[in-house]
């Protein structure tokens, strides 16, 4: 940032009175830019055993598969955004959303809310920001063209507690690097 978006007065980056971190200031009005990490929300949808992800018709990461997910709006809860964007991503309807994990990404500032939901409706062409979509079960998935290392930790996750029988919440962190990927809670 580097003007105020009250006043328009050319900001400065600085720790405010009272605070423990540098954010942007305003000397003129003495406003307080606060940024905040980005809520991504999404969801594993399950057919029969299977999972159905969606190719990338947008970068970043265009052409690879990745599960439906995207930021939250303003006003939208999780489960609602979760919903939306594996409509939109896939052209499929779920129900029974059940919180599975969340991820805190914060070398990016976001945190990824996933959820675990049955299919009820697929139509039969995908989203605009997906080239095609298709259901998978864990030997067919395309490991090496997932798309982020967030989707590969969840599916990773998600087929691992499938074998064991148990789908508990995990919290968990994804580190800057793609050795990094530690286990928090289960």
């Amino acid at each position: 940032m580097k003007f105020c978006s009250d006043c328009g007065h050319p900001l400065q980056f600085a720790v405010p009175p009272g605070d423990d971190r540098r954010r942007f200031l305003c000397p003129a009005c003495g406003a307080i830019h606060y940024q905040n990490p980005r809520v991504v929300a999404g969801c594993i949808p399950e057919v029969d055993g299977r999972i159905l992800l969606c190719r990338r018709a947008i970068e970043p990461c265009y052409g690879r598969w990745t599960l439906p997910a995207g930021y939250l709006e303003n006003g939208e809860t999780v489960t609602a955004c979760a919903e939306r964007e594996t409509l939109e991503e896939t052209g499929a309807s779920v129900e029974r959303l059940v919180p599975y994990l969340l991820f805190n990404i914060c070398h990016i500032n976001q945190i990824y809310f996933m959820f675990r939901g049955r299919v009820v409706h697929v139509s039969d062409q995908p989203g605009k920001e997906s080239l095609e979509v298709k259901l998978f079960a864990e030997a067919e998935v395309p490991w090496e063209q997932i798309a982020f290392r967030v989707i590969t930790a969840t599916l990773k996750r998600y087929f691992g507690d499938g074998r064991a029988g148990a789908f508990p919440f995990s919290l968990d962190d994804i580190g800057p690097s793609p050795d990094i990927i530690p286990a928090r809670s289960r």
